[in-house]
């Protein structure tokens, strides 16, 4: 683990820690136990949009070998378990799954196209929820002074999701060629070679604009549906708010949660940015903070599963089991 991520996680558990303690820690861990099988739905609510996020990914993997949908679903649950649990840089799951469907037959090249133009187009359709949600702040917000500093962190996000977007035509498909190429000769994967053809692989994507609007629509569609999720999670602490309320704090809490991307887990940087969001809303500092932590307990609750999963499919990769195909299912009966 570098030394940089071990001081990056410590400062946002360090902001996170504080915020709660300022809120009252037994209140909110109070509010927490009491939402009791309240949990489950929230859980429940999270499903539909890695459903949604694994079509617009399955959309983008051009291989005569592409996974099923089922098995989409598997692999997002383990691209995000790593990103939200692992001491890594939140693109870090991007890697891994690159990784494991080369393990299904896909060329790595193929693989790694498809996880960098998903993630490309995962943070386009971010773009345009955080503007729905700054629309609908702006409707009945009366401090402005507030607003204007939401907007202006709201506006580094987005500058940082297009950075990443443009800097695709300046060298990005070469180094996330190389880290491949890294990755794979340390691993000692096979078919090293087949990363080679990754630029190729991504510029051919960007010629499908069908494929390009599909994988848009269904990120697009897994943003909305994290309303709902939000909509249920301030319920289950008795915190009832509107679904207009719901959607800005989803859409303007993860443009904050993508400005701590260099945080393992927006440690820190999600909970003081629901915070801000939410006291533009009149929503109190304790129950964004519940709200934060019960993201962070979905997080974990699936992420976990994810990591054995993953963890389980290369240990048999390795073992080389009699009878064991590259192949091996993933999808979500199989990470129970």
């Amino acid at each position: 683990m570098k030394l940089s991520a071990i001081i990056a996680t410590l400062v946002g558990l360090g902001i996170a820690a504080a915020l709660v303690m300022m809120s009252g820690a037994a209140d909110i861990g109070r509010a927490i136990l009491a939402a009791g099988w309240g949990i489950v739905l929230v859980l429940a609510l999270h499903v539909p949009q890695m459903i949604c996020s694994g079509q617009a990914w399955r959309s983008v993997v051009i291989s005569p070998a592409t996974p099923s949908p089922l098995s989409f679903l598997g692999l997002r649950l383990i691209r995000e378990g790593v990103n939200a649990l692992l001491p890594v840089a939140q693109i870090g799951g991007e890697f891994v799954a690159a990784r494991l469907m080369a393990l299904r037959g896909v060329s790595l090249s193929a693989a790694g196209a498809g996880v960098t133009v998903d993630l490309t187009l995962e943070m386009l359709s971010q773009v345009a929820f955080t503007l729905l949600g700054l629309g609908l702040l702006l409707i009945g917000v009366q401090d402005m002074q507030i607003v204007r500093w939401t907007i202006v962190g709201t506006s580094v996000a987005l500058g940082v999701l297009a950075l990443f977007i443009c800097v695709q035509r300046f060298g990005l498909f070469s180094w996330l060629e190389r880290g491949l190429l890294r990755l794979a000769e340390k691993q000692n994967w096979k078919g090293l070679k087949d990363v080679a053809g990754l630029h190729q692989d991504i510029v051919a994507l960007y010629k499908s604009p069908r494929r390009l609007c599909l994988g848009t629509g269904f990120h697009f569609l897994s943003w909305l549906l994290g309303g709902a999720e939000v909509w249920a999670a301030f319920h289950v602490v008795g915190v009832p708010v509107g679904w207009r309320e719901s959607l800005i704090v989803e859409s303007l809490g993860q443009a904050f949660r993508a400005l701590g991307f260099a945080i393992p887990g927006a440690l820190g940087v999600q909970e003081g940015g629901l915070v801000l969001i939410c006291a533009l809303l009149g929503i109190e500092q304790q129950a964004a903070l519940e709200l934060s932590m019960l993201k962070r307990v979905r997080e974990i609750i699936l992420g976990v599963p994810g990591l054995v999963a993953w963890h389980w499919i290369e240990g048999r990769n390795l073992a080389g089991k009699a009878g064991a195909s590259p192949q091996d299912d993933i999808s979500p009966e199989k990470t129970a």
